[in-house]
Formats: C-alpha cells, sequence, structure tokens
C-alpha cells in the first residue's frame, strides 16, 4: 500500500464512519478499486479506526467529560442513566460479536455484490426517515435497546451504522439532537472494545503470518498517514453529520446510497 493509497482509504473511513453511507462497505469498495491487498489488513483497520474513534472523543468531550462526573458522584442522576442506556445498547452488539464472529469476518473479503445490496438497504432505512412522526422525544432505556439492535444488524458490511442508528432514533420520535450525540455516543465502548481484542489478535497473529506473495506490506509511514487522513477527516465528518441530522437532510444520502448500491451490483455483474 502506499501512502497516497493510506491517505485516501484514510479519508474514506473518516467521512464515512459518521456519514450515513456506511465506512465498512466504501472501505471494501475502496480496496476493491485500487486493487489494494494488504498484508495485515487488522493492523490498518485497528489504525483507521482508532482514529474515527479519537475524533468522536474530540467531538464530544464536555459530555463524555460530564457523563464520566456524573458517574463517580454514584447517584442516580441524568448523566448515570444516560451512561446505562449506552451500557443497554451495547449489549445486542456483543452477542452477535461474540456468537457470529466468524461469520461477519467472511463477509469483509471483498464482496462486493453483498455491500452494493446493503447500501440499498440503507438507503431505504434514511428515506424512511423523512416519513418519521414529529421528533419531540428523548433516549429512553427501551429506545436504547432498539437501537442497540439495530447496531447490531449494521455490523454487516454496506449497513451504515450511523445511518441505521440515527434513522431508528428518528423513528421512534427521539429529537434531532439527541438521536445524533446518542448514535455517536453509543458506539465509543463496542468500538473501544473491537480495537483491544483486534490489538490482542494481531499481537498474537504477527509472529505466525507469512505474507501473500501478491500482498503489500503496511510501513510505519503509510499506517501514520491512513492515521491522520481518518482523524481530520473524521472531525469534519462528525461535525457535519451534526447538523444535516438537524436540518433533516438524511434524504439526499440516501440517493446517494441507492446510487453507490445500484454501482456496487452493476459493477460485480458486468465488470468484475
Amino acid at each position: 500500500m502506499s501512502v497516497l493509497e493510506a491517505i485516501i482509504l484514510g479519508i474514506i473511513q473518516g467521512l464515512t464512519e459518521f456519514l450515513p453511507v456506511s465506512s465498512s462497505g466504501h472501505i471494501e469498495l475502496g480496496k476493491a478499486i485500487l486493487d489494494v491487498k494488504l498484508s495485515d489488513p487488522l493492523l490498518f483497520s485497528i489504525v483507521v479506526h482508532g482514529a474515527t474513534a479519537l475524533s468522536t472523543i474530540v467531538v464530544f468531550r464536555k459530555i463524555i467529560i460530564d457523563l464520566i462526573k456524573g458517574l463517580f458522584s454514584f447517584s442516580w442522576n441524568d448523566d448515570t442513566q444516560y451512561l446505562f442506556k449506552i451500557a443497554l445498547s451495547m449489549i445486542p452488539v456483543g452477542v452477535v460479536g461474540i456468537l457470529f464472529e466468524k461469520q461477519i469476518e467472511e463477509l469483509f473479503d471483498g464482496n462486493v455484490f453483498f455491500v452494493g445490496l446493503m447500501l440499498l438497504f440503507t438507503g431505504l432505512l434514511l428515506y424512511l426517515t423523512t416519513k418519521a412522526r414529529e421528533r419531540t422525544g428523548d433516549v429512553t432505556f427501551k429506545n436504547a435497546f432498539f437501537v442497540g439492535l439495530v447496531q447490531a444488524v449494521a455490523i454487516l458490511p454496506g449497513i451504515s451504522r450511523s445511518g441505521s442508528t440515527i434513522a431508528a432514533s428518528l423513528l421512534l420520535g427521539i429529537n434531532k439532537s439527541k438521536a445524533a450525540q446518542f448514535s455517536f455516543l453509543m458506539v465509543l465502548p463496542p468500538i473501544l472494545g473491537t480495537l483491544l481484542l483486534k490489538g490482542i489478535k494481531f499481537a498474537e497473529q504477527s509472529a505466525e503470518t507469512t505474507t501473500a506473495a501478491d500482498a503489500t506490506v503496511i510501513t510505519p509511514i503509510v499506517l501514520i498517514t491512513g492515521f491522520l487522513a481518518a482523524f481530520f477527516s473524521g472531525l469534519f465528518a462528525c461535525q457535519w453529520m451534526i447538523k444535516i441530522v438537524q436540518k433533516s437532510k438524511l434524504q439526499y444520502f440516501a440517493y446517494y446510497c441507492f446510487t453507490a448500491g445500484t454501482i456496487a451490483i452493476t459493477y460485480t455483474l458486468f465488470v468484475s
């Protein structure tokens, strides 16, 4: 992988992690178009996902600090309840990740046709938000668990995690700003947990893995540039996405997903 390819894939990760168009799906499409074959795909995934997790922390740093302070007050206040709602939303994705880890990993192997289908599904979810009722509600424990179920489905490549969880929140009648905030904060613990597990797995496999003849070795400069590209594009995309949700502009991303999904399916059937 070249530095330019790392920058391109990093930007794709940073933008699509927060914009409702599926980061996993676009990364797979990007690798297919660039014909990138990595010797350590797990390592690059850890780096760019770590970058977007950090950008989330930076954007919501004040809220995160307040939540932590509320937790250490040892009282059942709003901050403590919010953290428990996040914890509740993590249960479905944790169960799916543990029980179906191998099956899910097999889908992240250049399956462009499947990605295309899931992009169409993401587009449908986003379009349905235009039909949602008045959005003035709060995040309840019941809503938090339901949105967590949607996040578990969004593990599949091509389904946007942010898009599907925000869409589900809006369809439940949750306030726009609260829907975006909860969607971005609820994913932090699963991402950080996944990064930890991937890091352990990479450390265990690195000594045993041999590089394929047609795979590109990832150099430190490639990892650094990929990280920086994902981090700064993630900062931009996260703040932009909050404004998009507040202005009810998700339908435009629905049209994009419909187009990208159709192109991916067509590419698979007639080009590849």
